[in-house]
């Protein structure tokens, strides 16, 4: 039987609580499916590229991304992207396209409802 392992970073493990309460209180399911999400063990949580963001996401949306936004590729549209983290390169390239980049916690401040947001990963 695989050992159960338990988060301990108490910036996520917050998070976590706090995805589930929007989520209740704001009758926005989003929020629960990325607490789950972000349940999982941190070595399957996605790595997302700028092209594949570039692809899928369009100007009015936001990109949201239950792990980690990675520099390959380049963004050519002005996106807002929440993520868990980002790598230094990625944020670069975000600001240079006119993007921003948001934590998670301030996206569910910022948009309690979750809406026009597209989970990539």
């Amino acid at each position: 039987m695989a050992k159960q392992m338990k988060k301990t970073n108490p910036i996520l493990i917050s998070l976590i609580q706090d995805l589930k309460k929007k989520a209740y209180e704001n009758e926005a399911p989003i929020w629960k499916d990325i607490a789950i999400r972000l349940e999982k063990s941190s070595r399957n949580w996605p790595e997302v590229n700028l092209d594949r963001i570039n692809k899928y996401i369009r100007e009015n949306e936001t990109a949201l991304i239950p792990g980690k936004v990675l520099s390959p590729g380049n963004l050519t549209k002005k996106v807002s992207i929440a993520a868990w983290s980002f790598s230094e390169k990625s944020i670069e390239k975000i600001k240079k396209s006119g993007g921003k980049t948001l934590s998670i916690q301030d996206l569910v401040k910022n948009n309690p409802k979750g809406k026009d947001i597209r989970i990539l990963g």
